[in-house]
């Protein structure tokens, strides 16, 4: 303890040498402020102090300064100073603001914060466009505690790294130090200059500048949800405005404080201020509160963004300067919050870059980005660490010497790998963390499932995985034995996979064995679904083969946005009947159907004859304009729903022993997902394909479309006919199938009194297919999302009807989102 003391205060001692311009401010009280702004005046030169009130202001050059300590609801204070040697200690103390309405004059026919508003929503635009571009330097750091954590969740045992006896602590810490350069309208690049993260002397901090710009002259922001800004073209369609007062600022300017509350309770806006400068119509500062529910984020509670603003003579414009980001969180018994902490400064707005300055590399690190010592930190951090984070990176980074050694590594595994009750239910995992592999088995109950072949069957399935150079390759073997009792046969598959490295991800992996599969490969049906129409309605929706074979495949990006996929195969397939009539509930009036797609009555009759094939798919994924993360350990790239992701593929079955199933086919599929501003989003999936050659062939390589005849609603509803047999439409010639939904995401719902206190939201879908074989299908639903209680919103429900030369069907579909 002593010892930990005094590393303690000796490291404060160097964090506080090094500081230019250093001290603390408090309020009249003498309680520290935290988050102050402390800039030089007319610069962009600025930090903020921590959650103890300290700040370090670096300063260069001994003469003159002016420096400026500015906080929301106090008055701002000027400090002139003739610096002489450094350092210096400058505290100051800040006194509450007046925030008067004594100004004011109120007008009886309209609201004063209507007015406001509507004076910065018409300078909105003028306003965002005044910074086409900028460079700026960047500093991030992010922290993250947990609060409360149950020793067991479902009965197994929570181990998380940070926790004290209290089962509370800091389990992030994280900072990072980047240049800037932003081009209107997302055009931005960052270079992280040096990276920190507690407890790991090889980690790369992911607070990245990306993830933390929130431009409120935007009409929306994407904080997991598209959140209406308050000065958004369209916000008096969801807020309400109060003016609480006025002040003046430092300049002598007017600023207003406006309480902005929202109209409907779930809808995707804040709550909070937000401070507008009279006459130019600027933001000031902002004070706003979302919670989790508003942000589409279940596991968290509320969400705070703080944003300064300051002014600069020179420039002519209002920049921000500082953002913190706070958060509470609460899941399964674990609760907590945490702080992202922005400060930009030294801005050059309007430098003349052009597209031509960006890529789509986002993101990248200078060279030993994470190699940076305590001396290069203490020098350039623009935000002092607080007691609790100078205790977190001791403790942690004195952890890490012990932990990366053999002993402690086998010791902590020693506990790990002990066999427990329930690893008969959940599998058993062996680990020696000092050599980097794990091997293990998965349990046999979980995988029991029940069809009409095989009757009760159950799997057993081992794994051994080898990470090198820090996870960026691995070797995987693994293999699955499968016991069908009813037709009392065992079969088994074997793979190895191995990831070259982790900047365009090659895979190349081999497999083989023998192995029962569904018609369709896509796997329309579950077993656990399959298992309970089967038991209890006798209903076998799903129909396998059997397959015997040996693949080689490989994957890997050529270029960015540009992933190649290939496969060669050599099958055996054999057709598979019924052996059980096994049922729970069994009735006079229903009874089993064959195994047979083709014909639910040929018991006994193959759908296809027994043969080997060989077949080979080749398959390109594009995705347009695709952004990326450049990290040292690997490529990271950014999904955008800017543009649509294009996937073309060529299959080829040849050398078949029956020469009729040898085909070609060639496919293509173009997909996308949009936000439309506060009015949800938008997805659509499209595909077309064509065989050739394909006249005669085997019913297991015929192109099958998803249906649903069990009204249970699993995964994406943007690749399934839900009210379609799953065999009705399969084709050996030419399709076109078609899915589009929009989800509102509370946009009309949320203004319906009543239903609006639901949180539902309504989804709108329609889906077509066409074949040469058969009339064209189409499918229009309509439902409910977001369905349940609390954070716990699993359920959905949809109105579906088809139409196939005239109105078909209709039918209700239950949707679980964990299936």
């Amino acid at each position: 303890m002593k010892n930990k003391l005094l590393s303690t205060l000796t490291l404060l001692c160097v964090f506080a040498s090094f500081a230019q311009i250093k001290g603390t401010v408090t309020d009249d009280k003498n309680q520290p402020l935290p988050f102050v702004n402390i800039y030089l005046e007319n610069t962009y030169t600025g930090t903020t102090s921590n959650e103890d009130g300290n700040y370090e202001l670096n300063v260069t050059e001994s003469k003159n300064h002016t420096v400026v300590f500015q906080y929301l609801g106090y008055k701002t204070v000027k400090k002139n100073i003739d610096i002489q040697s450094f350092p210096l200690r400058l505290d100051a103390v800040l006194l509450e603001e007046e925030v008067s309405l004594d100004e004011v004059v109120i007008n009886s026919e309209e609201n004063p914060a209507n007015k406001i508003i509507r004076a910065a929503i018409a300078k909105r635009k003028e306003n965002l466009e005044k910074i086409n571009s900028y460079k700026a330097d960047f500093y991030s750091r992010g922290l993250i505690r947990i609060k409360e954590a149950p020793e067991k969740i479902l009965g197994q045992e929570i181990e998380i790294d940070g926790l004290d006896s209290t089962r509370s602590g800091v389990i992030y810490l994280s900072e990072t130090v980047s240049k800037l350069e932003y081009l209107r309208p997302n055009k931005l690049k960052e270079k992280i200059l040096a990276s920190k993260v507690s407890g790991d002397s090889k980690g790369f901090s992911f607070n990245n500048a990306i993830d933390v710009e929130f431009d409120l002259y935007e009409n929306t922001i994407e904080l997991g949800n598209q959140i209406i800004s308050p000065i958004a073209n369209n916000a008096f369609g969801y807020y309400r405005y109060k003016l609480e007062g006025v002040f003046y600022d430092d300049r002598g300017n007017l600023i207003n404080k406006i309480k902005a509350t929202p109209k409907r309770k779930n809808d995707p806006v804040f709550e909070g201020f937000i401070y507008i400068v009279e006459d130019q119509w600027t933001i000031y500062a902002a004070e706003l509160d979302i919670s989790g529910t508003q942000a589409r984020l279940p596991a968290v509670e509320k969400i705070t963004i703080t944003q300064n603003y300051t002014f600069s003579e020179n420039d002519n414009i209002w920049a921000k300067i500082s953002q913190n980001i706070d958060f509470k969180y609460g899941l399964f018994g674990i609760k907590g919050d945490g702080r992202f902490t922005a400060v930009f400064s030294n801005y050059e707005f309007n430098p003349g870059l052009t597209r031509k300055d960006f890529s789509r590399e986002i993101v990248s690190f200078a060279d030993e980005a994470n190699k940076k010592d305590s001396t290069f930190w203490n020098t350039i951090r623009p935000v002092p660490l607080t007691t609790e984070e100078i205790t977190d990176y001791i403790k942690k980074d004195s952890i890490q010497i012990v932990k990366d050694s053999k002993v402690y590594n086998d010791s902590v595994d020693t506990v790990k790998n002990k066999f427990k009750l329930g690893d008969i239910i959940g599998g058993y995992n062996y680990t020696n963390t000092f050599k980097n592999w794990s091997a293990g088995i998965n349990s046999p109950i979980e995988a029991i499932s029940f069809n009409t072949v095989q009757g009760w069957n159950a799997n057993l399935g081992a794994y051994y995985t080898k990470s090198f150079n820090d996870n960026e390759r691995y070797l995987s073997i693994g293999g699955n034995l499968n016991y069908g009792f009813s037709d009392d046969r065992l079969r088994g598959t074997l793979y190895a996979q191995y990831k070259f490295n982790n900047k365009s991800k090659p895979y190349l992996t081999l497999a083989g064995g023998v192995t029962t599969q569904q018609f369709n490969s896509s796997e329309p049906i579950s077993k656990l679904i399959n298992t309970s129409f089967s038991l209890f309605s006798e209903q076998n929706f799903m129909k396998i083969y059997e397959n015997s074979y040996v693949q080689a495949s490989y994957s890997n990006e050529l270029f960015n946005g540009f992933r190649l996929n290939t496969s060669l195969s050599y099958q055996r397939r054999q057709a598979l009947f019924n052996t059980t009539d096994q049922a729970w509930y069994p009735k006079d009036d229903r009874a089993y159907t064959s195994n047979n797609p083709l014909d639910e009555s040929a018991f006994g009759i193959a759908p296809f004859a027994t043969h080997n094939i060989m077949k080979f798919a080749v398959d390109a994924r594009i995705n347009f304009a695709q952004d990326y993360l450049s990290y040292p350990d690997g490529k990271y790239n950014v999904s955008s729903g800017k543009y649509p992701t294009l996937r073309v593929g060529y299959e080829k079955g040849f050398s078949s022993t029956v020469d009729d199933y040898n085909f070609d086919q060639v496919k293509i599929r173009i997909s996308q997902g949009l936000n439309i501003a506060d009015k949800g989003r938008f997805d659509y999936n499209i595909k077309a394909g064509k065989f050739f050659n394909g006249d005669d062939i085997a019913f297991v390589d015929y192109q099958h479309f998803n249906g649903n005849q069990t009204q249970i609603g699993q995964g994406s509803y943007l690749d399934v006919f839900n009210n379609l047999p799953y065999y009705a439409a399969s084709t050996n010639d030419s399709y076109l199938e078609m899915h589009a939904e929009h989800d509102f995401n509370g946009f009309l719902l949320g203004k319906v009194p009543l239903l609006k206190k639901l949180n539902f939201n309504l989804v709108v879908g329609a889906h077509a297919l066409a074949t040469p074989d058969n009339n064209p299908y189409q499918e229009y639903t309509i439902g409910l999302d977001n369905i349940g209680w609390g954070k716990f919103r699993f359920l959905r429900l949809d109105y579906v009807r088809s139409y196939q030369s005239g109105f078909q069907s209709d039918a209700i579909l239950f949707g679980l989102k964990f299936f």
